[in-house]
């Protein structure tokens, strides 16, 4: 492997001329730097990242801490955020919390001794210490999904009220009344907000959400198996249940199936979060879909301006609701 000794013998400069060259010091005549870079490529050189680091202050590595891996919501804003940041030459380390706050901190303070250049974070719960003593610590940080309430850094978020709007519209005009909805955590943001955006919708429709129609979930598919067997023992089941997730809404599934019901038969079902593979189930499910791809590249772009010493604002994203079959839509019905 080439050295950079080797790198300044072959373009005939010194060891300290390379060096300025790599880190782009504007001291270098162009010839030179043509020269060394042309050295660089033919020798196949490629600079110590660590060492760098210890000279420049910075890893060019972001720290990503999800609240689920195997959420397919959370796998695609992995990927965004990876493919986002090494478009602009940064590195990636991702920490799994899954769903789990002590989880969520050992990842976060194991990312910060690692000297990364900046965190994105969705938190998950609202009461971590942690995050406000790296905050106030000058760490670049961006939350991403999900926030914590009184801690100074951007958000990256997708607005989902006016897309529950649009899908109680939906329900209404199909006839629905008796709505029920799964909800997450409610030291979640996401998980309160989905159910505040769920209320004023039917109050809006003059639908009433009685208390044993709605049940808190974790996000995680027993929990959704386990809130459904509940609305469905209920002496008036729910003509409808929204669940405010993709994984709660399989496990909703799973237990309609188990009693040998049928959807939208007996029962209807939406999910917030829409995923590739609600086409292929039958029915196909209707949901309400956020721009993930969208919302990872957006949170790397926030966190690096902030890495980069430039000001960096909050972003929110529009949700779209996208309709199927799991809530007795007529047959042909397309998104």
């Amino acid at each position: 492997m080439a050295s950079i000794k080797d790198v300044a013998h072959h373009a005939g400069v010194s060891v300290a001329t390379v060096s300025r060259v790599l880190n782009d010091h504007p001291s270098v005549r162009a010839d030179t730097r043509d020269r060394v870079l042309t050295a660089v490529a033919e020798l196949g050189y490629r600079p110590n990242a660590v060492a760098r680091s210890l000279r420049t202050d910075q890893t060019r590595t972001l720290g990503l801490v999800i609240s689920d891996v195997l959420n397919p919501f959370f796998t695609e804003l992995a990927r965004s955020v990876e493919d986002e940041a090494r478009a602009l030459g940064y590195s990636v380390i991702i920490g799994n919390a899954d769903e789990r706050p002590d989880l969520q901190d050992h990842h976060v303070r194991t990312l910060m001794d690692r000297r990364i250049d900046g965190l994105l974070v969705s938190p998950t719960d609202g009461g971590s210490p942690l995050m406000l003593d790296a905050a106030r610590s000058g760490t670049p940080m961006v939350f991403v999904d999900r926030w914590i309430g009184g801690v100074d850094v951007p958000v990256v978020r997708t607005d989902g009220r006016g897309a529950v709007r649009d899908l109680v519209a939906h329900l209404h005009a199909l006839g629905h009344r008796r709505l029920a909805i799964i909800s997450g955590p409610a030291a979640t943001t996401t998980g309160r907000e989905r159910v505040q955006a769920f209320r004023s919708a039917l109050a809006e429709f003059g639908l009433a959400l009685p208390a044993d129609h709605i049940g808190q979930g974790d996000f995680q598919a027993d929990s959704g198996r386990r809130v459904t067997a509940r609305f469905l023992d209920l002496p008036e089941p729910p003509d409808v249940i929204f669940a405010t997730d993709n994984l709660m809404v399989l496990g909703a599934m799973d237990e309609i199936r188990a009693r040998g019901l049928r959807v939208p038969d007996d029962v209807a079902l939406a999910a917030f979060d829409d995923v590739p593979w609600f086409v292929h189930t039958d029915p196909p499910i209707t949901a309400i879909a956020q721009p993930t791809g969208e919302l990872g590249r957006a949170a790397v772009r926030a966190l690096i301006d902030l890495v980069e010493g430039r000001t960096a604002e909050s972003v929110i994203l529009s949700a779209r609701l996208v309709t199927r079959r799991s809530c007795g839509e007529p047959e042909g019905s397309k998104p």
